[in-house]
């Protein structure tokens, strides 16, 4: 945060910080808010931003504009070094980002009219605008890149080092961690999968027969996002959904209905309203297999009977896992389940699913659960499977030690020391290089000093 020189500078900047705000900037001529070495930042660059940042559900508790214009100028000393670095930027990358980012604004405002509409300009000119931030900002997070990559390898010395200077109360805080393994049953999938397309095939039939599609959406669907609007997905790239579901949908003639649709998600019902190109908006309804209480009693007793053998010595948890688990990603480590991402096998509560972290939280190390129901990572929302937990181990929640997180303390220290090479850089640049802001801005609470000079 600036230092301000005077009591009356600070009271005027809390006079006049609400009022920095759209209101103030309608009837302004589009106009130059900043000259930085060479390059002149426009009002227009700003507002551009302010646009997308809206579209995108974005507030700030500072000015917005203000925000934006500092990002904007931190950029522009990045690009500098980049240029005089010699750094390039993939046209294919930005133009797979450029496009990915077009059909995002169009997906939202419903049309490509309506996007020219609330950008006030035709789509092609929106596309070089966004085409141009979106090369600089390559370049600038190349060049942040290449500076936070200069911080050499760290000894354990400097770990020792930064753990021993840092206050504990600004040490990490490891939260609990648990370590596990499990015995995952999926039920009969064939019965519920032909019940789900018996049921789609008949409402299929009912639409033929003139029933309005969106009605039986709204009534039979399993797709809460949709269902309150008939089943309507709005206006998007087709990249947006699994690629099964998108291929159906684009062979599709307005007003047709496809026939069943497998994805991760469960079984659809797709109905074409309008494409453009590679855009389409369609209804759909979703169903998903729905297994009954004889399908998890048949899994529990399999549980149970597998847990008795366990208990009584007869075989290992983890030979039972091998053995009789469905889980593939589990089963052929003997039940040991692990992040999917880092490859961990200790879980804080957060990445542990609802249902699953209800049973651990009560277990002890070497419990074994009783069978219970929960769901697998596949689709949006995890297909129906019956478990019981084997909890290994349970790590205490504690401020980061030097003896048993060494890796935590590693990166903090390398992403600190990464950090202060940045910020380094940003100040030597401003010192060495040519800035003006103009008065509209000059009292932006900018949250790093140096851009007034």
């Amino acid at each position: 945060m600036r230092l301000f020189k005077t009591a009356l500078t600070a009271l005027f900047l809390l006079s006049i910080s609400a009022s920095i705000n759209a209101q103030q900037y309608k009837g302004i001529v589009d106009k130059s808010v900043a000259l930085i070495g060479n390059t002149m930042i426009q009002l227009s660059e700003i507002e551009a931003e302010v646009q997308m940042q809206a579209l995108q559900g974005y507030t700030s508790g500072n000015n917005l504009r203000c925000e934006i214009l500092e990002n904007i100028l931190q950029h522009k000393l990045f690009v500098a070094q980049a240029e005089i670095d010699s750094l390039i930027v993939s046209p294919l990358e930005i133009e797979n980002q450029l496009n990915m980012q077009i059909q995002q604004a169009i997906s939202q405002l419903g049309s490509e009219a309506a996007a020219e509409e609330y950008f006030k300009k035709p789509i092609y000119k929106v596309r070089d605008d966004w085409r141009e931030s979106l090369t600089e900002l390559s370049l600038a997070q190349q060049m942040k890149s290449n500076i936070a990559q200069s911080v050499t390898e760290l000894r354990p010395t400097d770990i020792k080092e930064y753990y021993r200077k840092t206050p504990k109360d600004s040490l990490p805080i490891i939260s609990t961690q648990y370590k596990f393994r499990q015995i995952a049953l999926y039920p009969d999938k064939r019965a519920a999968e032909l019940a789900v397309k018996e049921f789609l095939l008949e409402l299929r039939a009912r639409i033929v027969a003139g029933e309005r599609f969106s009605s039986l959406a709204a009534s039979y669907s399993e797709d809460p996002g949709t269902r309150s609007r008939g089943g309507e997905l709005r206006m998007a790239s087709k990249t947006m959904y699994w690629p099964e579901f998108s291929d159906a949908a684009m062979t599709l003639k307005e007003g047709q209905v496809s026939q069943i649709v497998q994805t991760p998600d469960g079984f659809h019902l797709i109905q074409m309203i309008e494409k453009q190109g590679d855009m389409f908006n369609a209804r759909h309804i979703l169903r998903k297999p729905q297994y009954t209480s004889e399908d998890m009693k048949k899994a529990f007793d399999k549980l149970d009977s597998i847990k008795t053998l366990i208990v009584a010595d007869s075989i290992s948890f983890n030979n039972a896992a091998m053995r009789f688990s469905h889980d593939l990603k589990s089963f052929i480590n003997g039940g040991l389940v692990a992040e999917e991402n880092s490859g961990s096998s200790y879980f804080d509560k957060d990445l542990l699913k609802p249902t699953d972290y209800n049973i651990i939280r009560n277990m002890n190390v070497g419990d074994i659960s009783d069978p219970f129901e929960s769901t697998d990572n596949e689709g949006s929302s995890g297909n129906t499977i019956y478990k019981m937990i084997k909890l290994e181990e349970i790590i205490p929640s504690h401020v980061a030690s030097y003896e048993d997180d060494f890796d935590v303390l590693y990166n903090e220290a390398k992403y600190s020391l990464q950090m202060k090479a940045i910020e380094d850089f940003i100040k030597k640049k401003q010192a060495t290089t040519y800035i003006k802001i103009d008065p509209l801005f000059e009292y932006c609470p900018f949250l790093k000093e140096g851009w007034i000079k």
